[in-house]
């Protein structure tokens, strides 16, 4: 893994899908052993999310081009969204996100969302450590946004949300709660010229609207000109270093992870045995700043 080898980062990923029990103790090894990685605590990871259509697989291109130009090795993982009837998935990102197939430095990773809501795969936050093992950035790409796809938030040090211009989704954003959840916002295509500035003006009135107590910064993109790329890659590594304690924020994103995946697995009479979710998520919290992976977690809770 520590030499991004990308048979033994697919094979990774792989296990860490594998939903049959009898995996599940080769899962937890290897996540136990990948969080030993030095890489791990200086991984940036960034959730990219935003409405089907708007380009994040191209800015997800644009965005490895400049960090290999930096010198930076990237990992992708691309969550695509389940056919509610087949169950099956095109899983087609990896084919949209344009990169050089022999630079060793880039691994990109398709993931079947399987239905399961929240915008990413019940094995992405699992992915995403497997990741952060190997690469000094990481980047998720979710299946698109919506009031019940903020999860997000809960694997990323960051959160990128992407719009594009005369979109017409920023009342539904502000409807549910969407502006609430990025660190980061994009206004993409920004080469449409007049009325992306528009959008970026109405973005940051409807920002200043929430009346938070920090009002995230909007970068303008254009994957066909290159515009704003650059000053992205910044304003997302900024926020990454201004996260005064790291750690902490990742041990209470994964808990709330962990309390996805439990509540996921046991349904609400497993979060009732274990004392309701206040309680669940406390103990979660315990084992996570321990130590145990958010998988490890849920195992050691099993109802009794």
């Amino acid at each position: 893994m520590t030499t991004r080898s990308a048979v033994s980062v697919a094979r990774a990923i792989s296990l860490v899908e594998d939903r049959r029990p009898a995996q599940e103790p080769k899962i937890l090894s290897l996540l136990a052993n990948l969080a030993k990685s030095p890489n791990v605590a200086a991984c940036r990871r960034v959730g990219i999310t935003g409405p089907p259509g708007v380009g994040k697989s191209s800015l997800v291109s644009a965005l490895c081009r400049a960090l290999r130009a930096q010198g930076h090795s990237v990992g992708v993982l691309a969550v695509d969204p389940s056919s509610p009837r087949s169950g099956g998935a095109l899983l087609g990102d990896r084919a949209r996100i344009v990169h050089d197939p022999d630079d060793g430095d880039v691994f990109i990773r398709s993931m079947a969302s399987g239905g399961h809501l929240g915008g990413l795969a019940r094995a992405a936050g699992a992915a995403v450590d497997v990741l952060s093992a190997a690469y000094d950035w990481v980047l998720v790409e979710t299946t698109g946004v919506g009031q019940s796809e903020t999860d997000i938030e809960h694997v990323a040090d960051t959160v990128l949300l992407v719009i594009q211009p005369a979109s017409g989704d920023m009342l539904q954003f502000i409807k549910a709660g969407i502006l609430e959840i990025p660190d980061v916002l994009a206004v993409n295509k920004a080469d449409l010229g007049e009325v992306a500035a528009r959008a970026g003006a109405e973005l940051r009135a409807a920002l200043e609207a929430l009346g938070t107590a920090r009002t995230p910064p909007v970068v303008h993109t254009s994957t066909l000109t290159g515009e704003g790329i650059d000053e992205l890659v910044r304003v997302l590594a900024e926020h990454r270093d201004d996260i005064a304690d790291l750690s902490a924020r990742r041990i209470e994103k994964s808990a709330q992870w962990a309390l996805r995946l439990f509540t996921h697995r046991y349904g609400e009479l497993g979060v009732d045995d274990r004392g309701g979710p206040s309680a669940l998520r406390a103990e979660l919290s315990r084992l996570i700043a321990s130590g145990a992976s958010s998988l490890s977690a849920v195992a050691q809770l099993a109802p009794r």
